[in-house]
């Protein structure tokens, strides 16, 4: 065997070494990609699915303000008209 034939084996076995460990690195870089993007994608959906319970709590705070609000309207005309009342007697 002569220098060239030397090279040559040489190189061919460089790329075979790079080929061996290039494809499974990549396959495992691509399924920790996949796995990460996986979970993010959980991640995403549990806040959309608190995002939506406090939408729905937010609704319901204001429905129970405005009934408050209503009420205090209705017990301030009481208040008023037992005033009146206390008014006119005394």
């Amino acid at each position: 065997m002569n220098s060239a034939h030397v090279v040559a084996l040489t190189s061919s076995a460089e790329a075979g070494i790079a080929i061996g460990l290039g494809i499974p690195a990549f396959v495992c870089a691509a399924i920790a990609v996949i796995v990460w993007a996986y979970f993010r994608l959980q991640a995403h959906r549990a806040d959309a699915v608190a995002m939506a319970h406090y939408r729905k709590l937010a609704e319901e705070a204001v429905a129970n303000q405005q009934e408050l609000r209503t009420e205090l309207t209705k017990l301030t005309e009481k208040v008023a008209t037992v005033e009146k009342l206390m008014r006119d007697v005394g």
